[in-house]
């Protein structure tokens, strides 16, 4: 069965699923089952929607600090449209688990270094160097 997993693996995982719905109606594959494959995938599923939520919620920081660190800038407003964006984007993909993965202060840390220094020619403004925004207030609904 792992020679299907690594071959095709759109045809692997069909397979697994219809395996799976069989065991669940009671049928008796257990033995049919890749079972380290499949621990492997679901566990992967996981992650991948953490970091799903987790790049979003550090794109959303990026262009809330764009807007702090060139409040003139003609852009804006489409920055405050985007973080708004990727806010709601996160916060339909998080789910309660996902709170004790997130670490606000490494987002933060991470969306500064992204900041270039100068967007039309303007230098960017000073920015604090912690985070002042909770999880949850970047969650929220309203800013």
């Amino acid at each position: 069965m792992s020679d299907l997993y690594e071959a095709d693996f759109l045809l692997w995982s069909e397979r697994q699923a219809d395996l799976l719905r069989r065991i669940a109606a009671g049928e008796r594959v257990n033995d049919q089952v890749d079972w380290e494959n499949v621990v492997e995938e679901i566990e992967s599923v996981g992650r991948s929607e953490l970091r799903a939520c987790t790049s979003l919620l550090q794109k959303a920081l990026e262009h809330l600090l764009k807007v702090e660190a060139w409040p003139a800038s003609r852009e804006v407003p489409t920055w405050r449209s985007e973080a708004i964006s990727f806010r709601q984007q996160a916060a339909d993909a998080f789910t309660p688990s996902m709170r004790q993965h997130i670490d606000m202060d490494r987002l933060y840390r991470r969306a500064l270094r992204t900041l270039p220094e100068t967007i039309d020619g303007q230098v960017r403004l000073p920015l604090p160097e912690t985070c002042d925004m909770t999880l949850d207030q970047l969650l929220a609904e309203e800013p």
